[in-house]
């Protein structure tokens, strides 16, 4: 990362939510939510129990102006549902290249949340980038659904360590290209 500071994330608007930069009221909705076992063992950085501080840690991590990652909040509230339905993220690896992360609530699970913020940031590519990657779980094929009908490209196995699972779990790796 260099040393000058990050603009202001954007806001994205779908017709069903916005993707928004994190504030300090959504703590206790974030707790919830990352604190569920379901969501904590499909990531690999949330673990649980959820310990004391750690989604302040995130927020204050968000608000870094020297962050190397950008977190949207999935908010539906302007359109009659939640505030806060799930996380979306990129982080910067090099020049032109993030890596997509999101988890979504399990109320708002099959309901389409994952696919429309998906689609919604990569449409807006907020960092410009020109490279997209993934990684999910290879028992979360929901998530995988989510990649490949966002124009995602499968291209191979991996693993990783899941925090929450306190082992490595195999991954399937996806790429997209953009403009």
């Amino acid at each position: 990362m260099n040393d000058m500071t990050r603009d202001a994330q954007p806001v994205i608007t779908t017709q069903r939510l916005s993707l928004r930069p994190l504030q300090t009221s959504d703590l206790g909705l974030i707790n919830l939510h990352s604190g569920d076992a379901r969501v904590a063992k499909m990531t690999t950085d949330i673990p649980h129990p959820l310990p004391p501080g750690a989604t302040e840690a995130l927020l204050k991590r968000a608000a870094d102006p020297m962050r190397s990652e950008d977190f949207w909040a999935m908010d539906a509230s302007a359109h009659g549902g939640s505030e806060l339905m799930g996380l979306i993220s990129l982080t910067r690896l090099d020049s032109a290249q993030s890596e997509i992360g999101y988890w979504v609530a399990p109320a708002f699970w099959n309901a389409g949340t994952a696919s429309d913020a998906v689609a919604a940031l990569i449409e807006a590519n907020p960092l410009a980038n020109k490279t997209i990657f993934a990684a999910v779980f290879q028992n979360n094929p929901a998530s995988a659904k989510v990649l490949t009908n966002a124009g995602f490209d499968y291209i191979g196995d991996a693993e990783t360590y899941s925090v929450a699972r306190a082992a490595n779990v195999p991954t399937w790796t996806y790429l997209r290209k953009l403009g």
